[in-house]
């Protein structure tokens, strides 16, 4: 399995949005690394929802329902199909992330501009788990 944060303007498209739909197609990404990284998801994979812009915070985990297929608006470019699977009980913010010497070298914090990363197992298992702290 592997592990991603995905990007979103809460204005545009919130968690709650998605946890209401029930599923949705993560489309509108534009950039060739953010493509490349959704073509590399796989059934099952979870993601981190990130609300960009504001808040910019960790809000929930998704589950990747459909591997990437073609964009049905744009030609070249990719979308997966992906699910919410829970809320965290505490969001965690940037200033969470780069505060922690564990979570340095993720990748939101190297790009923090890239809306598709990946994230590596002892990152994501580590956000879980401050999310669970009061």
């Amino acid at each position: 399995m592997n592990y991603w944060l995905m990007k979103t303007e809460p204005g545009t498209y919130s968690w709650d949005d998605l946890a209401k739909d029930k599923k949705t197609i993560w489309d509108g990404i534009r950039n060739f690394q953010a493509r490349n990284n959704m073509k590399a998801m796989k059934k099952g994979d979870l993601a981190f929802i990130y609300h960009s812009n504001e808040g910019k915070n960790i809000v929930g985990v998704a589950k990747i329902t459909k591997e990437h297929f073609p964009d049905p608006s744009a030609t070249d470019w990719v979308v997966v199909e992906i699910s919410p699977l829970e809320k965290l009980k505490k969001s965690i913010t940037l200033a969470d992330i780069k505060a922690c010497k564990k979570l340095a070298n993720m990748v939101l914090v190297k790009n923090s501009r890239l809306s598709v990363q990946p994230v590596k197992e002892t990152e994501f298992d580590f956000i879980l788990k401050m999310s669970q702290e009061q």
